[in-house]
């Protein structure tokens, strides 16, 4: 709003005053007043203020149609930027899917094949040996359940520890397919190869049992490869596993640790509702899988309602 000022200057009726007038008397001791006639004088003055409010121009056609322009130029880039997004994150999915079908199944290929020449060979000559054959299963169930605990330890002790740095690319968004913290996938394959190949290649006792030890931590790694990786943080579909009750468990207390609501707690993967047991989690732990239902629930029907559209 503009606003005008305007005043008006008013003099009130004058008095004057003449020698022959009564008031002589009372003029002749009266002081004159100043740039005046002594004969003149003013009784009032007033001065009156006149605000006037003057409406701004309306905004012009060109105005609008610059405004609207610049708003739809903006719907538009963002809508490029979220359909950019979404095919770089649906490459990056497509990606890391065939590493790790290539993986699994090449590893598995490798172990049944190792398995099956492994135990062949040790009843070849009508001998079986069976504290060698009780030895490698026993170690290879043993190595699965121990690398839990081995994964749990390490997880807290050193990659949240001095392998932070590594670590962190885990606790971030990924940019890519792959992140640092793959690394540890590898270093924890170092070993198992060894032990297979050792195992493998010799015969007796001790070589059976490295060879189910191998055997028992490629196991785990491919477990932890498709509840961690796929279920978990959904860098690849893994099918009919999402819909394992306890896997739905393991997968909403690892996204728990994520939070660090209990200071990271679960540690551990397949032990990671246990480890929330005891420091009392079981309400969030509830919480997380009832989320986790309806997002699943709800990718499910988009993906229909996609299907049906095309």
């Amino acid at each position: 709003m503009a606003a005008g000022l305007s005043a008006a200057v008013t003099f009130k009726p004058l008095h004057r005053s003449f020698p022959f007038s009564s008031s002589n008397f009372r003029l002749r001791h009266q002081k004159s007043t100043v740039g005046f006639p002594q004969s003149f004088r003013f009784q009032h003055f007033s001065v009156c203020y006149v605000v006037e409010e003057r409406k701004q121009s309306s905004i012009s056609p060109i105005d609008n149609e610059q405004s609207e322009s610049t708003s739809s130029s903006a719907e538009e880039f963002l809508a490029l930027r979220l359909a950019e997004k979404l095919e770089r994150k649906k490459s990056e999915r497509f990606t890391y899917l065939i590493a790790a079908v290539m993986s699994s199944f090449g590893i598995t290929s490798m172990a049944i094949m190792a398995v099956y020449y492994r135990f062949s060979w040790q009843m070849e000559g009508g001998e079986i040996s069976i504290s060698e054959m009780f030895g490698t299963f026993a170690l290879s169930v043993g190595a699965a359940v121990g690398m839990e605990f081995w994964a749990r330890w390490a997880h807290k002790a050193l990659w949240h520890a001095s392998l932070w740095n590594m670590h962190e690319s885990h606790h971030k968004p990924r940019e890519g397919a792959f992140e640092l913290n793959d690394v540890f996938a590898i270093v924890n394959a170092v070993p198992a190869i060894g032990l297979l190949s050792y195992g493998f290649f010799n015969k007796g006792l001790v070589p059976g049992l490295c060879f189910g030890a191998g055997l028992g931590i490629t196991v785990f790694g491919i477990a932890y490869m498709f509840v961690h990786d796929g279920l978990v943080h959904k860098r690849f579909p893994v099918g009919p596993i999402a819909d394992v009750p306890y896997l739905r468990k393991v997968a909403a207390a690892h996204q728990l640790h994520h939070t660090d609501k209990f200071n990271g707690v679960p540690y551990g993967l397949f032990l990671g509702p246990k480890e929330l047991e005891e420091v009392g989690g079981n309400e969030e732990l509830e919480k997380e899988i009832s989320r986790r239902i309806k997002l699943y629930n709800k990718g499910l029907g988009s993906g229909s309602d996609s299907g049906s559209s095309s």
